[in-house]
């Protein structure tokens, strides 16, 4: 099951971390934009040739901290067909190197799309007698907004090909209380949807007893990652926030279980970025600070 593979590698490595490898311009070192401007002048694909470098470098020199990586989708579409290639190879990297894969794309649509992007990155697409994977990732985001027959072509291509899902519910940025905290019935709208996606997911629960089909939850939203983990024992999170948006330790313990599993917390500026605080070079940056969260994660949550 993908969901127990994924707690495997937390548990074998201590660290319930999730590296986000978000290539935005700015955050990549200048002599990775120099070197590749050389090369290939000031254009998409020079700005992709640097992402790519970034990301091998990061990888080789975390891939023994961190069990997992995400790949912000939007990051490299606005790359062009170049940034594709670069998530592409990134994410075929991370698996060489043993890191669970999750892409972060937020998709979901009328029933025949949703089948698309699912076939994209968790499925793949029949040409004659054989089978294409495209993408391959180990899990995607998804939005649940436009209902159930938006879900269930994920959900199938969840239990046919072993992925996983998390599925937007109670998320970190400030004004996501406008959409999911609206009164529903007697009930807030994200405690809804985490009602909808524990009985969706209930079939696709793996040894640990933690199901495929699990939320984003952020770590800015302490008192709620604390109700949904009470009512919802069996709903795995994936937890941004921490760090630069606010989130810490503490408040993001909630999420775990007593065993200290049960969640996934992504950083990427302060790992990928730690660079332009500290002015030592990029891996030596990013370690030193995927070190130091997996150490103030552990503080908060022991993992047996």
């Amino acid at each position: 099951m993908s969901t127990d593979r994924l707690i495997d590698a937390i548990l074998q490595k201590k660290n319930p971390t999730v590296l986000g490898l978000d290539p935005q311009p700015s955050h990549l070192p200048p002599e990775f934009l120099q070197e590749a401007a050389e090369e290939y002048g000031e254009t998409l694909e020079a700005l992709a040739i640097a992402a790519v470098r970034v990301n091998e470098v990061l990888i080789d020199a975390l891939h023994d901290i961190v069990p997992a990586v995400k790949l912000q989708l939007a990051c490299y579409e606005q790359l062009g067909p170049a940034g594709m290639v670069v998530f592409a190879e990134t994410a075929e990297l991370a698996k060489a190197h043993g890191l669970y894969v999750i892409a972060d794309g937020k998709r979901g649509d009328i029933g025949s799309t949703s089948e698309a992007y699912s076939a994209a990155y968790l499925g793949g697409v029949q040409f004659g007698d054989k089978f294409l994977t495209v993408y391959d990732t180990d899990a995607l985001t998804v939005n649940p907004y436009l209902g159930s027959d938006n879900l269930e072509p994920f959900i199938k291509d969840c239990e046919r090909h072993d992925k996983m899902l998390f599925v937007l519910c109670k998320t970190s940025n400030p004004s996501s209380r406008e959409v999911q905290e609206l009164p529903a019935g007697d009930r807030v709208l994200y405690k809804v949807i985490a009602e909808q996606i524990s009985r969706a997911g209930a079939k696709l629960v793996g040894s640990y007893g933690y199901s495929a089909i699990g939320i984003v939850a952020g770590a800015t939203q302490p008192s709620a990652m604390r109700v949904l983990r009470e009512r919802h024992p069996g709903l795995f999170f994936l937890v941004p926030g921490y760090g630069a948006q606010g989130g810490n330790a503490e408040d993001i313990a909630y999420s775990f279980d007593k065993y200290g599993r049960g969640a996934i917390v992504n950083n990427s500026r302060g790992i990928t970025c730690a660079w332009q605080k500290s002015g030592d070079p990029l891996p030596d940056a990013a370690r030193r600070a995927a070190i130091d969260m997996r150490n103030d994660l552990q503080k908060h949550i022991i993992m047996v």
